[in-house]
């Protein structure tokens, strides 16, 4: 199944992908990076999936049509065959105290035979359970059977009879006719946890409703994309871990870069570098409690020696996020190997000292500015960055070929000595006022001279190299340069010429073997550097330009508006980790970017960065 056929669900603690075929092919419990015990996605229906529609999909004639249930993260797929049609209703209940996951099937017209299959396979489809029956609750005539394995418990209740084979799944057939309805339900606990009262599905599905609808009904934003901004704002909530207010990049691990590819990696982690933008869209959409929490978050993150800063950390802010390879996987379809944990939080990237800045001095000008002692923190890694911002790292990218004096590593340096000193002068905060000034302008202008290109009026990816870079485009939206300055206007249309592939932009060339990032070459068009393009545009008042790159990159959204982190323009799909929270911050962004433009009583996140 391809990767934009899935759909997303979740309740602010974890998440499930359902797809068009009714099949729940991942799901990690009771956290977006336990071990998954849903896996097929990255392998076969044995790694664990939960197949609710009607029986025969694979070999029947049939229709499916879903969308969510207005400003909501239920899911309503609709399935239509020769007999009559259904509605499945799908969704996971804001979380209590455990994970709960329920569905529903309603029947619409005629009679559907429906065949339901659940197979947990616990730590990402490695462990086959034991499968217990526990009889049939009296009072509610619903079935219940145990399946466990070590410190997992999954508890299944449902309103039809439940067989678990030998084969260590739980089956069902049943009939549903119109007005008829038949609920499920699981739920996880660990050890020795107290498992809830079987729930009453429908009233939960309503309730899930309601409480979406009420979180997005604050949203502010009345400009233009207005459903496709809700919808990734709504995501982008979904990917909130509530407990620490922290936002996963993605739901998943090791959907591929590249189809059959190696570049497959994990994504389950909250990184530094979408501070600033998740922050500012936030904000701009009146959700300053969510914004304030990714603040606290990112303070907590500080704790310990300026050296020991990483690029991401774990939900929780946990550091060790050791990466390794999980072999039973075959990976989605066929893209191995299949990795959890990241190798990259170890690296050295320059650019996060200038978004962790930038983000928090935004944060004092929307008047939430941390305690005092977040500010003793800010002081002690900007005195680390003086002594190392000198130095070649593995730049936005996470290359793994080795470091280098990548350019936008060091403009970001800049903007990190930028907003400590514009910290000082506008909040009155104490600090080295001329000596982080003169390591401005020292950075500013050894970017002028070795990251530029004046020959071909272009900067470049790192000193001395020849190649391009995409996160050049972000060299006029942080304000080191005004976007219609010559320098980056050549930087935009050599990026135009060299980059592009089918109106969409690479992040780097990447078509042969390259030294840069040390991976075979390819991989897909990088959403969110194409959506850096359409900012750039309006900021240089090319907007009519701007407009049509949105609306191409709106109409890669699957039918529920979703989008994954990267295109492959050959094959037209989805590829990389799904759904990506900087895929859909950078939507909210340019949005709101093109709303300004048009005349709408708001700043955009990217003019707020560039005239600060």
């Amino acid at each position: 199944m391809a990767i934009e056929d899935y759909a997303f669900i979740g309740d602010l603690h974890t998440g499930a992908l359902v797809g068009r075929d009714g099949s729940m092919d991942w799901l990690c419990l009771p956290r977006f990076d336990s071990g998954a015990c849903f896996a097929a996605l990255l392998g076969t229906a044995d790694n664990g999936r939960w197949l609710l529609a009607p029986a025969g999909t694979y070999g029947v004639d049939y229709r499916s049509h879903r969308r969510y249930r207005g400003d909501s993260l239920v899911l309503e797929t609709t399935f239509e065959t020769d007999t009559g049609a259904v509605r499945v209703i799908d969704c996971m209940p804001v979380r209590d105290e455990i994970p709960d996951v329920v569905r529903r099937v309603e029947g619409i017209r005629g009679s559907v035979d429906m065949v339901f299959e659940l197979n947990p396979r616990f730590d990402y489809g490695s462990i086959v359970p034991w499968l217990r029956e526990d009889g049939m609750d009296e009072r509610t005539g619903r079935r219940r059977v145990e399946i466990i394995a070590g410190p997992d418990t999954v508890i299944v209740d449902a309103t039809t009879p439940l067989d678990s084979g030998e084969d260590h799944v739980v089956r069902s057939r049943f009939r549903i006719s119109e007005g008829d309805s038949a609920d499920f339900r699981i739920g996880w606990t660990g050890p020795r946890m107290r498992m809830t009262p079987v729930p009453d599905v429908r009233r939960l599905i309503s309730e899930t409703q309601l409480w979406w609808e009420k979180w997005s009904s604050r949203n502010r934003y009345t400009g233009v994309d207005r459903d496709a901004v809700m919808r990734s704002a709504i995501t982008l909530k979904g990917l909130t871990y509530a407990p620490s207010g922290g936002i996963v990049a993605a739901l998943t691990t090791s959907l591929p870069e590249q189809l059959g590819g190696v570049r497959n990696w994990d994504y389950r982690y909250c990184w530094i570098r979408d501070a600033t933008y998740t922050l500012l869209v936030l904000v701009q959409g009146g959700y300053v409690e969510e914004a304030r929490h990714w603040r606290e978050w990112l303070v907590r993150t500080l704790a310990g020696t300026p050296d020991q800063m990483q690029i991401m950390y774990g939900i929780d802010g946990e550091r060790r996020l050791t990466e390794m390879e999980l072999p039973w996987l075959p990976g989605y379809q066929g893209a191995a190997p299949v990795r959890i944990g990241n190798g990259a939080s170890t690296q050295l990237q320059l650019d996060v000292f200038g978004e962790l800045m930038d983000a928090l001095f935004h944060a004092r000008m929307a008047g939430m500015g941390p305690e005092p002692e977040g500010w003793r923190v800010q002081t002690r890694l900007m005195d680390f960055l003086e002594s190392t911002w000198h130095q070649p790292d593995e730049g936005i990218w996470e290359v793994r070929g080795g470091r280098k004096h990548f350019t936008h590593s060091k403009v970001m340096a800049w903007v990190a000595m930028d907003r400590a000193v514009k910290s000082i002068e506008q909040f009155g905060l104490e600090g080295p006022l001329d000596r982080w000034k003169r390591s401005r302008d020292e950075i500013h202008a050894q970017v002028l001279t070795q990251g530029y290109d004046p020959v071909r009026n272009t900067f470049t990816q790192s000193y001395g190299s020849p190649e391009l870079d995409a996160s050049l485009l972000l060299m006029g939206p942080v304000g080191f340069l005004p976007a219609t300055d010559s320098r980056i206007v050549g930087t935009v249309a050599a990026i135009e010429r060299e980059l592009m592939s089918d109106g969409f932009l690479l992040r780097y060339n990447n078509t042969n073997e390259s030294e840069v990032d040390g991976l075979p070459p390819g991989e897909g068009a990088f959403l969110a550097c194409t959506f850096w393009l359409a900012d750039n545009y309006c900021l240089q008042g090319r907007t009519a330009e701007a407009r049509k790159i949105m609306d191409r990159l709106l109409s890669l959204r699957n039918d529920v508006g979703l989008l994954a982190e990267e295109y492959d323009v050959k094959t037209g799909r989805q590829v990389g980790n799904f759904p990506q929270a900087l895929s859909h911050i950078q939507l909210i962004s340019t949005a709101v970017t093109l709303a300004a433009a048009a005349g709408e009583d708001m700043t955009s996140p990217s003019e707020q960065r560039a005239t600060t």
